[in-house]
C-alpha cells in the first residue's frame, strides 16, 4: 500500500512546480489594462464597490495576510489569482497605500456612494433656505476634508495648517456661491433654482483641490521614466494633474446633481410630492445614489491614474537630467491623484 505521505509531497512538489512556472502577478498594479478608458473603469468599479465598508476586520486582516504572503511567494497552495485579487483590492479598500494603516471609514473610496449620495440628497432637497445652505455645504466639506486627509500622501504628507485653509476657504466658497446665487435666481424658473447646489460644489472643487495641492505647485511632484525610474520633481507635470482631478470630481458630481433635479421639478407639478411629502428627501437621496454608483467610477477613469508628459513640456533642469542620462525618453510618468 502506498504512503499517503508521498502523495501530499507529490502535491506540494507540483504545486512548487506551478509557483515557479507561472507568471506571477504584480500587486502593485491594477487588475485591468489602465491604457483602455474600460480598463480604468473596471478597477474604479472595484475600488469604489460600497459592499467594500460591509467586510469585518477578521476579513480585512485575512486580506493583508494573504497579499503579503503572496508579494513573498509564500502563499497557501491552491490558492487562485481570482483570490489573490480579490484579497489585493480588499486590502486596498481599507489599508492605506503608503503607510499600510488603516484608514478611516467613511475617508474610504468605498465610502464615497453612501456618504456623497446623502449629503448631496439633503443639499439638493434643503436649498431653499440660508440657514440649510450654510449647515449642508459645511457637512459637504468637512466631509471632503477628510477623504482628502484619509487619502494624503504618506510620502510627504499634507500638513494640518494647509488641510485647514482648503477646507475653510472652500467652505466659504460653495456657501458664497450658493447663498449669492439663491438670491439672484429667486425670480427665476424652480428649475434654475435646483441648480444652485452643483454650482456651489463645482465652484468648492475648483477652490479646494488646488488648494489642497498648492505644496505641488511650488514643488512640483515625482516623475518617473517608463521603469519606474525617478527622475525628478516637476511643478509642470503638477500643473497638468490637478486640472485633470478638478474635472473629474465636476463631472462626477454633475450627473447625481442635475438629472435628479430636472426629475424632482417634474414631480413637483404633481401630485405625489403634494400628497406625500416626506417622500422628497427618499426618493432625490435614492436618484443620487443611484447615479453617483455609476457617475463615481466612471468619472474616475476619465484620466489614466498614471498621466504622463512629454519631455518637452518639462522644467528645463529636468530636460539637462534626461539628456545627461542618455536621452532616449519621450515621455515622464506621474500619479495624478484623485
Amino acid at each position: 500500500m502506498a504512503d499517503p505521505g508521498q502523495f501530499m509531497d507529490g502535491a506540494a512538489a507540483a504545486d512548487e512546480v506551478t509557483k515557479l512556472t507561472k507568471p506571477r502577478l504584480n500587486l502593485d498594479l491594477p487588475k485591468w489594462d489602465q491604457s483602455t478608458y474600460m480598463g480604468r473603469a473596471s478597477h474604479f468599479f472595484t475600488v469604489t464597490n460600497p459592499l467594500n465598508l460591509l467586510l469585518t476586520n477578521s476579513q480585512l486582516e485575512q486580506a493583508k495576510k494573504l497579499v503579503n504572503l503572496y508579494k513573498a511567494g509564500q502563499e497557501p497552495p491552491g490558492v487562485t489569482d481570482e483570490e489573490v485579487w480579490e484579497a489585493k483590492y480588499r486590502y486596498d479598500s481599507a489599508f492605506h497605500p503608503d503607510t499600510g494603516e488603516k484608514m478611516l471609514l467613511i475617508g474610504r473610496m468605498s465610502a464615497q456612494v453612501p456618504m456623497n449620495m446623502t449629503i448631496t440628497g439633503c443639499m439638493m432637497t434643503f436649498y431653499k433656505t440660508t440657514p440649510a445652505v450654510l449647515f449642508w455645504q459645511w457637512i459637504n466639506q468637512s466631509f471632503n476634508a477628510t477623504v482628502n486627509y484619509t487619502n494624503r500622501s504618506g510620502d510627504k504628507p499634507i500638513p494640518v495648517s494647509q488641510l485647514g485653509k482648503s477646507y475653510v476657504l472652500a467652505t466659504t466658497g460653495a456657501v458664497v456661491t450658493a447663498v449669492g446665487l439663491n438670491s439672484i435666481v429667486k425670480s427665476a424658473p424652480p428649475l434654475v433654482g435646483r441648480f444652485v447646489p452643483f454650482a456651489a460644489v463645482a465652484a468648492a472643487n475648483c477652490i479646494n483641490i488646488p488648494m489642497m495641492r498648492s505644496e505641488e505647485l511650488v514643488n512640483g511632484i515625482p516623475v518617473f521614466d517608463e521603469n519606474g525610474n525617478r527622475i525628478g520633481n516637476s511643478r509642470n507635470a503638477a500643473k497638468s494633474a490637478i486640472p485633470q482631478v478638478v474635472i473629474s470630481r465636476i463631472f462626477m458630481a454633475m450627473p447625481g446633481m442635475v438629472i435628479p433635479a430636472i426629475i424632482m421639478n417634474r414631480l413637483d407639478k404633481g401630485t405625489l410630492l403634494k400628497r406625500y411629502p416626506f417622500l422628497n428627501a427618499p426618493i432625490q437621496v435614492s436618484l443620487v445614489g443611484l447615479l453617483l454608483a455609476f457617475a463615481t467610477p466612471m468619472c474616475c477613469a476619465l484620466f489614466p491614474q498614471k498621466s504622463s508628459l512629454a519631455v518637452s513640456s518639462l522644467e528645463t533642469n529636468l530636460q539637462e537630467e534626461i539628456a545627461k542620462r542618455g536621452g532616449g525618453i519621450e515621455y515622464v510618468y506621474f500619479n495624478k491623484g484623485l
